[in-house]
């Protein structure tokens, strides 16, 4: 944003640290502890440990980058924000097509996955009505996002916690089946377990929800650190232990074949199945709220520099959200649900935003030295680890979204060659 902005076309700011970090816990917390994994397991077998503690790693280095980054930025838009800042608007507008592309992906997968939990005739039917829904409470301003994403992350956090102590007990006291052997580790190979770490990096990527508020945060350049770091921390705890007990109890061969991991892994400790559904759904409610969230905010940043209809920059007047943005992504998200599903959405989702991070670590590397805080070999390995990941995804989602960056990119030279003929 840049100094001619009017005050009525900016954002207020609402949250503080724990506001902040419920809206990334939602976002992460949700569809990826209870989808991904089985695709994960399929790829790597009980590997996905590994998979798992290396996006972990990356996912690490992207928080701290994205951190020291929305510390001098404390502006709506995440990457394409810093890219513009840092790199040059073509770097900057790569980003942010990636991620709108990205993330419209992952807001209708996690849609279709929430209708799958409950209503699996009528999937479709669900996966809109929960975005005209949740679009909606957007629509209302941040501080209702942020209210349904502290229920959201209470009640899912509080269920899982409870389900792994029944599990564990169960496993302690004999009555629940080991079905791991550690000499299965490597058996899926090095290629499938960097294919497993960027599908469960899928679910990690949270945190971009909460850079790309930075706008709406009060104190940002102390709000925004804490509050990823928090967040990001705590997911890696859940994660961790969810994960060992999905391969401990089920198997790899049975986790990589279930179509609901974690309503499996109750089954083991009944009657917990229906409750594990419930969490799932409510668990992707919060998530599907922080995407569509997130995708308007970077709508909003890149419609007031030009990169997209000037429409999508409108703010209520009344809520101070971005209507015009919040309406648009959530008719895109609407028509992906109605004509693709999450199994073909996930890779793509997958690939467009390890390279929106990768940029995001190239931004951080050319911020001066003033503001910056971290040692550069941060950014060198969080922009190597991402391309790797991407690039191992299965290669029908990573050449769908090299195509799209490729085509958003020609579109825009077009459109300036265009401008310059006329003028």
């Amino acid at each position: 944003m840049d100094g001619s902005t009017r005050p009525e076309d900016t954002l207020r700011r609402h949250l503080g640290i724990g506001g902040a970090t419920v809206v990334g816990l939602a976002a992460m917390i949700g569809a990826g502890v209870f989808y991904v994994w089985a695709p994960a397991a399929a790829a790597a077998g009980s590997g996905l440990l590994v998979g798992l503690v290396l996006a972990g790693l990356i996912a690490s280095l992207n928080a701290l980058s994205s951190a020291q980054l929305a510390m001098s930025h404390p502006v709506s838009g995440g990457a394409y924000a810093f890219g513009r800042a840092t790199l040059g608007p073509w770097w900057g507008f790569s980003a942010g097509w990636l991620f709108l592309a990205g993330k419209t992906a992952s807001a209708g997968a996690i849609a279709l996955i929430l209708g799958g939990y409950l209503w699996p005739e009528q999937a479709r039917l669900v996966a809109v009505l929960a975005i005209l829904v949740l679009g909606s409470v957007n629509l209302a301003g941040i501080r209702s996002t942020a209210r349904l994403s502290a229920v959201v992350v209470f009640l899912v956090l509080g269920g899982l916690f409870t389900l792994v102590l029944v599990v564990g007990a169960g496993l302690a006291g004999g009555t629940l089946p080991v079905a791991f052997d550690s000499g299965t580790l490597f058996e899926g190979g090095w290629v499938g377990i960097m294919q497993s770490a960027g599908l469960l990096f899928f679910a990690f990527a949270g945190y971009a929800r909460m850079a790309t508020l930075g706008e709406e945060v009060r104190d940002p350049r102390r709000t925004l650190p804490r509050a990823i770091v928090t967040a990001l921390a705590l997911t890696l705890v859940v994660y961790g232990v969810i994960g060992l007990l999905c391969v401990l109890v089920l198997g790899p061969a049975a986790l990589a074949a279930s179509a609901s991991p974690l309503a499996d892994l109750a089954g083991r400790a009944e009657p917990w199945t229906g409750i594990a559904r419930v969490l799932a759904a409510i668990a992707c409610l919060g998530s599907l709220a922080g995407i569509l969230a997130g995708l308007s905010r970077t709508g909003l940043a890149m419609a007031r520099e030009g990169d997209l209809p000037g429409a999508l920059g409108r703010i209520s007047p009344a809520r101070r959200s971005p209507v015009t943005a919040e309406v648009t992504i959530g008719l895109v998200a609407m028509f992906g649900v109605l004509l693709l599903d999450p199994a073909q959405l996930v890779g793509f989702s997958a690939c467009a935003v390890l390279v929106y991070y990768a940029i995001a670590h190239l931004a951080a590397l050319r911020q001066p030295p003033e503001e910056r805080w971290l040692p550069r070999w941060v950014q060198y390995a969080g922009a190597a680890g991402c391309l790797l990941l991407a690039v191992t995804l299965p290669w029908p989602g990573v050449l769908a979204a090299f195509a799209w960056l490729g085509l958003g990119l020609a579109g825009r030279a077009l459109r300036f060659a265009r401008a310059a003929r006329r003028s």
